[in-house]
């Protein structure tokens, strides 16, 4: 089933004095760009982080943002009391202020609030590892859910080309029959008395210069391998992406080949629906 690289997945964990919030954006992107912001308690695990969301996320432009807030008594700033109180007296030296005051300008002199650096609580990580499991799980739904809507939207113009082919392939006798028709008008107009079985010959080289079968052939065949792969159960939008790239050469043959109005007017419309399908393609994982 093709995947989207756009999503979004959220979890929250309200442990007994902090809440954290654990978010994944993604964006299309030709390989794995992550971005991830923790706060520094945290950093020791960032690579384990990096390396979960690298095997079930596998490419795209992904931010993952672990936001802690205090809702507890819990808090590693304390207060330097010692070096507070020493503030304090050198202040009264200074100048006879209102205790409260002089406490307000020592609380904001240096080494007045110190910050431990809390070590990592194994079960509070594990909890937390939980949640991002959580939240990486609800951005692949929701790629799945962008991954439908782009299946469908490939299926519509894939059925579009192959209609435009059957047109192309419909026509071509009309076409091959107009080549000798011009051949043969152009050697009246000259007025000139040429050999039958040279002219044949002549014919038959500039039929087989302008015959498109092989690329007609193979144009069907990628097609279907283009649908086949689209159901398959894995989602490869690099592989779609080259098939689409085998599509547009026969494509293109066709129209070099074609030497003929009508059907150069289906190879512009087949043209520009490939063209879309390559533009959706970039957002396919």
């Amino acid at each position: 089933m093709i995947q989207s690289m756009t999503g979004y997945g959220k979890s929250v964990l309200q442990l007994p004095a902090k809440k954290i919030t654990i978010e994944l954006k993604s964006l299309n992107s030709k390989n794995l760009d992550l971005n991830a912001r923790m706060p520094s308690m945290y950093r020791a695990k960032e690579l384990d982080v990096r390396k979960l969301i690298a095997k079930h996320l596998v490419r795209g432009k992904i931010d993952f943002s672990l936001y802690v807030e205090i809702t507890g008594e819990d808090s590693s700033s304390k207060i330097n009391k010692t070096v507070v109180k020493d503030y304090i007296d050198q202040l009264k030296d200074v100048v006879n202020g209102d205790p409260t005051e002089l406490l307000k300008m020592a609380v904001r002199l240096p080494d007045a609030i110190t910050t431990e650096r809390d070590e990592i609580d194994e079960n509070e990580w594990s909890a937390i590892q939980a949640e991002i499991n959580n939240a990486i799980d609800r951005i692949k739904t929701y790629r799945k859910d962008e991954g439908k809507t782009l299946k469908k939207d490939f299926e519509n113009r894939i059925a579009t080309l192959r209609d435009l082919l059957n047109q192309v392939i419909k026509m071509d006798p009309d076409r091959i029959d107009g080549v000798r028709t011009r051949l043969e008008k152009g050697i009246a107009d000259i007025k000139e008395k040429v050999d039958e079985n040279r002219f044949e010959q002549e014919l038959v080289y500039y039929i087989e210069k302008f015959d498109i079968t092989e690329e007609k052939v193979r144009l069907d065949n990628h097609l279907d391998y283009f649908t086949s792969s689209l159901n398959s159960s894995d989602s490869n939008g690099k592989k779609l992406g080259f098939i689409s790239q085998e599509i547009g050469r026969e494509i293109n043959t066709i129209g070099s080949k074609s030497n003929y109005a009508p059907m150069q007017k289906l190879v512009v419309q087949m043209k520009d629906e490939l063209e879309k399908i390559k533009e959706q393609m970039l957002n396919a994982l």
